[in-house]
C-alpha cells in the first residue's frame, strides 16, 4: 500500500501565498505522476495541477501563472506553490499518485485532503 502525507494548508488571505506539500511512502517502486486536485462545496473534483515522472506539467486554466508544481523524487514528495491566492481557490485540495511498485503493478491513490481557505 501507498500512504500520501499532505501538510501546508490553511487560512490565508486573498493575494496571499500557500505551499502544499505530499510525500508518499509505502510500496513504491517509481513515480509515473503525481498532482495535485481540488474540491469545492457543491463542485466537481477538478485537476489542478500535475507532473510526470520526467517533469512535464499540466496545470488548469485557472490557476496558470499562479500556481507551480514541483518535485522531489529523492524524498517522493510534490509540491504545489500557491500564489496569488483568490477567494475561488477555496476548496478542499487532494494529491493524487499514480505509482508502479516491485511487482510492476500500476496504483492510483489518494491523499486524505487539506482545506485551503482564501478570505479576508
Amino acid at each position: 500500500q501507498v500512504q500520501l502525507v499532505e501538510s501546508g494548508g490553511g487560512l490565508v488571505q486573498p493575494g496571499g501565498s500557500l505551499r502544499l506539500s505530499c510525500a508518499a511512502s509505502g510500496s513504491i517502486f517509481m513515480i509515473h505522476l503525481m498532482g495535485w486536485y481540488r474540491q469545492a462545496p457543491g463542485k466537481q473534483r477538478e485537476m489542478v495541477a500535475t507532473i510526470t515522472t520526467g517533469g512535464s506539467t499540466n496545470y488548469a486554466d485557472s490557476v496558470k501563472g499562479r500556481f507551480t508544481i514541483s518535485r522531489d523524487n529523492a524524498k517522493n514528495t510534490v509540491y504545489l506553490q500557491m500564489n496569488t491566492l483568490k477567494p475561488e481557490d477555496t476548496a478542499v485540495y487532494y494529491c493524487k499518485t499514480i505509482v508502479e511498485n516491485s511487482m510492476n503493478r500500476q496504483f492510483q491513490y489518494w491523499g486524505q485532503g487539506t482545506q485551503v481557505t482564501v478570505s479576508s
